[in-house]
């Protein structure tokens, strides 16, 4: 049905920058709802950002308070292809990052819930030295 591929992780030190990459195939993608998730060694998986189909609202994005001012989530529906921007990383970001889509094209309660997305990527390491 939905196919999603993750790339972009990868080693960087504390203050640089990465941008990850998740490319979708096999369904409609503009009016699914995308999302970023981490998780880090013996923790849960913890959400990160999300951004709805909608371009023109103005508000379309939505962004866990600890990545706030730091990450940049944003998507090119011609590309198939979301993407997360990071900058000003910390160690505490070290994780494994997954990309998630889901049906519903506005965003609710349940945008920061893994359990109501249906799709995931196959996550990419991040790992941020101090």
């Amino acid at each position: 049905q939905v196919q999603l591929v993750e790339s972009g992780g990868g080693l960087v030190q504390a203050g640089g920058s990465l941008r990850l990459s998740c490319a979708a195939s096999g369904r409609t993608f503009s009016s699914y709802t995308m999302a970023w998730f981490r998780q880090a060694p013996g923790k849960e998986r913890d959400f990160v950002a999300a951004i709805s189909w909608s371009t023109w609202s103005g508000s379309n994005s939505y962004y866990a308070d600890s990545v706030k001012g730091r990450f940049t989530i944003s998507r090119d529906n011609a590309k198939n292809t979301l993407y997360l921007q990071m900058n000003s990383l910390k160690p505490e970001d070290t994780a494994v990052y997954y990309c998630a889509a889901k049906t519903q094209p506005l965003f609710d309660w349940t945008t920061s819930q893994e359990t109501s997305y249906d799709y995931w990527g196959q996550g990419t390491q991040v790992t941020v030295s101090s």
